[in-house]
């Protein structure tokens, strides 16, 4: 089971992000609080779990979370900045919708831009070691996962309700064939001959 928390005896909150990788579509943030007893074996890594589970478990954070919050930076803003500080803006948007303010964050991955003045912990694969973390990357991929399933609908041809926006085969033989959107990210190398995908 994993850590129910950091043990820094504030209000902490878990943060983490989906879609860093992909080639279309924004970059998810989420940020979860706990009651400081809560515990639970089911909650994992979203990577770890299957779409009927992850599902499953986004009802019990929803219902068992003391606050919760989810923020996207769009492909215009990732390519206005870059990927990383795209990242960051989306944890520090969720951050700040959080209620109570959490004053401990728990970050996953190795790095982060301080939100203000809140002290923070950067726990690399975080989200496979506190609930909060996982929490936070179950939220962001369930809500990233329908929103490009949603956009699959005016976008068919790339396959977005399967890839949900990642650089699969599929992916990139659809980019080649019809061009690029406005949910592509264009500082991306979306195929190795840049060139052959931006149409008139």
């Amino acid at each position: 089971m994993l850590l129910p928390n950091f043990g820094s005896g504030k209000i902490e909150a878990g943060v983490d992000e989906v879609g860093r990788g992909c080639l279309a579509g924004p970059v998810v943030a989420a940020a979860v609080i706990f009651p400081p007893s809560f515990t639970n074996h089911e909650i994992n890594d979203s990577k770890q779990l299957s779409l009927a589970k992850r599902e499953t478990i986004e009802k019990i954070i929803l219902k068992e979370a003391l606050a919760y919050a989810i923020a996207e930076v769009s492909a215009e803003e990732i390519d206005n900045t870059n990927i990383l500080k795209a990242s960051f803006a989306a944890m520090h948007k969720a951050i700040e919708q959080l209620n109570p303010t959490p004053e401990f964050l728990l970050i996953d991955g190795n790095r982060f831009t301080p939100y203000k003045e809140i002290p923070f912990e950067c726990i690399v694969k975080g989200d496979g070691k506190y609930l909060s973390i996982a929490a936070a990357s179950i939220l962001a991929k369930t809500y990233r996962d329908r929103l490009m399933i949603n956009l699959s609908k005016k976008h068919p041809e790339y396959a977005w309700e399967s890839n949900v926006g990642y650089p699969t085969k599929a992916h990139r033989e659809a980019i080649k064939a019809f061009g690029v959107t406005e949910y592509h990210r264009k500082s991306f190398r979306l195929l190795p001959a840049q060139t052959t995908i931006f149409k008139e």
